[in-house]
């Protein structure tokens, strides 16, 4: 069964709201590894919006587990990341208006710069994961980057309004990860998975890491983090 990465974006969101100090993602990160999380990711926005520098630095010291940075793929967040020296990176896109990440990277028309990037921070050390849409044409051009890790986009099989819809998108999902493994990228894959429909996520063969946020969140808020997190741990391995 893949394991689990809590991002905890969403309890800085509350606290943007009022910019306060609470609650504290850093609080809410110990929870979770406490529950069982076996990683955390935060994504340090270019508008700030819910993480901060702050939590980035904080999390680099506390977090136990794994600390997964997502960020996008420019020089300034380069350099946070070649400072703050998280487990991995997650190379995401990012437009200001969006209110979350719409879709995957466009790996294949950017080639050359998404590959630079990539060696920056794998030269560093600092693994590097591609969040793309299950699509044959940007998985090999992830492979090409010489990035090590991929993380596919689920929105798509998590918006399928019906069973049909919902099985073509699992299959493929199922062929994407099937691909990523024979060209040697380890698969991780996040967005929109709930407690109700991680389960044939998690079981795809050759699946690694689930990263999820807001449903942990939202339910957190009616029945505790610690609550929370270890029934999406069981929802996963069910």
């Amino acid at each position: 069964m893949p394991t689990l990465g809590v991002n905890v974006d969403h309890v800085a969101t509350i606290r943007q709201a009022r910019r306060t100090v609470e609650p504290d993602p850093i609080a809410a990160a110990i929870l979770a590894e406490l529950a069982g999380a076996d990683g955390i990711t935060v994504h340090l926005r270019e508008d700030r919006r819910h993480i901060q520098d702050r939590d980035v630095r904080i999390l680099r010291e506390t977090v136990r587990t794994h600390l997964n940075l997502e960020m996008a793929a420019t020089e300034v967040m380069v350099a946070i990341a070649l400072a703050v020296r998280p487990d991995y990176v997650t190379l995401v896109p990012e437009k200001r208006e969006e209110v979350t990440t719409e879709g995957g990277l466009d790996v294949l028309g950017r080639l050359e710069a998404m590959t630079r990037v990539v060696e920056s921070l794998q030269e560093a050390r600092i693994p590097v994961s591609l969040f793309i849409d299950p699509e044959s044409a940007q998985i090999e051009a992830a492979s090409k980057t010489g990035a090590q890790l991929i993380e596919l986009h689920t929105g798509r099989y998590a918006e399928a309004t019906n069973d049909s819809k919902r099985a073509l998108e699992l299959e493929s999902l199922s062929t994407a990860c099937n691909m990523a493994r024979q060209l040697g990228l380890h698969v991780n894959a996040g967005h929109g998975l709930t407690y109700w429909n991680v389960g044939p996520v998690a079981r795809l063969s050759g699946m690694e890491e689930l990263n999820i946020g807001h449903s942990i969140i939202s339910r957190a808020v009616l029945v505790g983090l610690e609550r929370a997190v270890r029934e999406m741990k069981t929802a996963i391995t069910l």
